[in-house]
């Protein structure tokens, strides 16, 4: 009795040693793996799970690792980029998650691998998720200058296109605020087929040659914001592309680039309408376009641009500051002389546009005389040329605008 007595005691120890030691070997794990947050809402450190903040070693694992395990948790969960440099090749972020809401915290920067075999297609990709928040005072640096002169797109309708920076697509209830974005191998930033998405206070740079980085592109998206934001790039520096939808643009700078667009339109079959869209209280410096819609000549189906409004707009020296275009052609590829125009430009709204012009034509309305630019309304708008070598003029055909308070030089109303 005694016997089976201490034998019970000794396997009784037995058991609480082994599990002690199970415990402390998950512990040290989890400590060398990178704890896992805990609970609901908890923080994922990229450099707790591994990524190496070196600017060499590539972190797309411990990247796509941290987003699963935020994706896949409870409550408000963050991903914490920390400081330091951080070199991925391409991320796909999917949803949906599980969360009330996911923010990822870029505090360091990400660089983009310039091992261009490491993209199928974009950069960072994040698809399917709703309430979503990028915030923090890092870099998202797509290292482009090593590969744009890899860029046909201007020789080649048909050209392989390189990574996009950071893409939303199918993503609702999106803040991006106070991040930069940076030297993309071709646009910036790409939104399609979202919903309530704000872009606040962020800065968007390349140099005013980098082929196709545009700033900001969206299509088949509404309720977009970008406030208070500053793009310089080597094209546009917002485009709104088709099925765009009430858009509000407040407080943006400009320049380099080629201007706040909308389009260009017509290219592919089955586009949809641009409408509701506000430009306000923005600056454009050096731009070579000002606010532009460009339509394809050879448009390949009926579409509408309408319910267009530009509001407290400074031009500093940008060529073209007002320019509806609807025989856009780059690099001369179209295939049509414009017989097949099918696309409506109307409702269009100036106001209080003034400053100076790089280019003589700071008003230019080329319209299609099958579809003719309608109800086109121009107010207190003064733009005057800035070179010595010509006079202010305003460039117009087929256009159908109402005037009031705009210098003579500007106008091209009956």
């Amino acid at each position: 009795m005694a016997f089976r007595n201490v034998a019970m005691r000794v396997l009784l120890l037995l058991a609480v040693v082994s599990a002690t030691y199970a415990a402390k070997g998950k512990a040290e794990k989890e400590s060398a793996d990178g704890p896992a947050a805990s609970g609901p809402g908890g923080e994922y450190d990229i450099a707790k799970l591994g990524a190496k903040p070196d600017g060499t070693t590539d972190c797309t694992e411990a990247l796509e690792e941290a987003w699963a395990s935020a994706c896949g948790s409870t409550g408000n969960p963050t991903i914490i980029i920390p400081e330091g440099d951080f070199l991925t090749g391409a991320l796909n972020f999917t949803g949906p998650c599980k969360g009330d809401g996911l923010t990822i915290k870029l505090e360091g920067n990400l660089l983009a691998s310039n091992d261009l075999a490491k993209f199928k297609s974009n950069w960072i990709e994040i698809m399917r998720v709703k309430k979503l928040s990028i915030t923090g005072k890092g870099n998202i640096d797509g290292q482009g200058k090593a590969v744009w002169t890899k860029n046909s797109c201007q020789k080649n309708y048909n050209c392989k296109i390189l990574p996009n920076s950071l893409v939303l697509d199918f993503c609702d209830d999106v803040l991006i605020e106070g991040i930069s974005i940076i030297n993309s191998k071709f646009f910036h930033m790409n939104i399609f087929q979202c919903n309530g998405v704000t872009v606040k206070e962020v800065k968007v740079t390349a140099p005013g040659d980098s082929p196709n980085t545009d700033g900001i592109h969206m299509g088949d998206s509404s309720n977009v914001s970008i406030i208070d934001t500053t793009i310089g790039v080597g094209d546009d520096c917002i485009s709104m592309g088709p099925g765009t939808t009430k858009v509000n643009i407040s407080g943006v700078t400009c320049g380099p680039g080629h201007g706040i667009s909308i389009g260009s339109l017509g290219r592919y079959k089955d586009e949809k309408d641009v409408t509701d869209i506000t430009v306000k209280n923005c600056v454009l410096k050096g731009s070579s376009n000002g606010l532009r819609i460009k339509s394809y000549e050879d448009a390949k189906s009926p579409l509408i641009a309408s319910k267009i409004t530009y509001e407290n707009i400074k031009m500093e020296d940008s060529g073209n500051p007002i320019i509806i275009d609807q025989k856009y052609c780059p690099n001369k590829l179209c295939t049509s002389k414009g017989d097949a125009d099918r696309v409506t430009v109307k409702d269009v709204s100036f106001k209080n546009i003034t400053g100076t012009s790089s280019t003589p034509e700071a008003v230019s309305l080329l319209c299609s005389e099958k579809k003719p630019c309608e109800g086109i309304t121009m107010s207190d708008v003064k733009i005057e040329y800035s070179g010595t070598n010509n006079k202010t003029m305003a460039v117009c055909t087929h256009a159908k605008v109402t005037a009031t308070g705009v210098d003579k030089a500007n106008t091209c109303a009956a």
